[in-house]
């Protein structure tokens, strides 16, 4: 389930920026071959930075690659382990859940005053802020998802699927993924896992 979250967060992602990309490039050549600006990319390029940091957030939460500091985790006792990546759970959904409701008042704000971008588009400002919203929202769901199911697993004394689900990731972890996606790689493309791409 997680990686199927995962992959459709991804390929989100992904679709959003090589739009961007495309919208860019033709920008860039339209201007250069018939002197013609669509004078929007900016516009666009700060929407997809927005919507894009919210979808990252989410994958950043599933990867358990959001920064900790860590430095004393690894030498605290085992229960106070636990309860700070417990803690660290219940943190995240409140903040995703608070971030969500906030951005939900500049909504009403821009609908309210029918603000619009400050750009050639004047595009009204409810379109690209519902789209983050939608993104927050995501986000929020997650983190309180991870955060129940923590619960769940902290109640029943399952404390060790408690570490798994939210220990920060570890180096060796990070080296055994890294490995795994290089045996994956080498089984469908042979001739590059020598290196230099020998065979």
């Amino acid at each position: 389930m997680r990686e199927t979250v995962e992959r459709w967060l991804g390929t989100l992602f992904g679709l959003i920026f090589v739009a961007l990309s495309l919208v860019v490039a033709f920008e860039t050549a339209v201007r250069k071959l018939f002197n013609f600006s669509l004078q929007g990319a900016d516009e666009l390029g700060g929407y997809a930075l927005a919507v894009g940091a919210t979808i990252a957030f989410s994958m950043a939460l599933l990867a358990r690659t959001h920064v900790r500091v860590d430095v004393f985790h690894a030498r605290m006792p085992p229960r106070v382990q636990i309860f700070l990546n417990w803690l660290s759970s219940v943190s995240m959904a409140a903040f995703g859940g608070l971030m969500a409701w906030l951005a939900w008042f500049v909504i009403q704000d821009s609908q309210s005053y029918k603000s619009v971008s400050q750009t050639p588009w004047a595009t009204p400002l409810v379109i690209p802020q519902s789209a983050w919203l939608f993104g927050l929202i995501i986000f929020g769901i997650l983190a309180t998802g991870v955060a129940v199911y923590a619960s769940f697993l902290l109640a029943k004394g399952r404390t060790s699927e408690v570490n798994a689900l939210l220990n920060p990731r570890s180096s060796d972890e990070e080296l055994e993924e890294e490995l795994e996606d290089l045996k994956a790689r080498a089984k469908k493309h042979p001739s590059t896992t020598a290196p230099g791409g020998a065979a």
